[in-house]
């Protein structure tokens, strides 16, 4: 029951991770207030953002195959 609960946590901040992601190489104008508070430390560039919706991509691809690969 704790790795089901382990992979539903995990499962959904990699999709709330996505989303952001993806909303971000999107709408950047639109989400940089959201971006300077995520990122706090570091003041946020279309750059850097782009770089974010990239890496959670390959983020959401890895836990896509991790899953086939268990369950297949």
């Amino acid at each position: 029951m704790d790795t089901l609960n382990f992979n539903l946590i995990f499962c959904l901040i990699v999709q709330a991770n996505l989303i952001f992601g993806l909303a971000g190489m999107i709408w950047p104008e639109k989400l940089m207030p959201l971006y300077g508070v995520l990122m706090f430390p570091w003041p946020p560039s279309h750059r850097a953002i782009r770089i974010n919706g990239i890496v959670a991509i390959l983020g959401w691809l890895l836990v896509l195959a991790k899953l086939l690969i268990i369950h297949l």
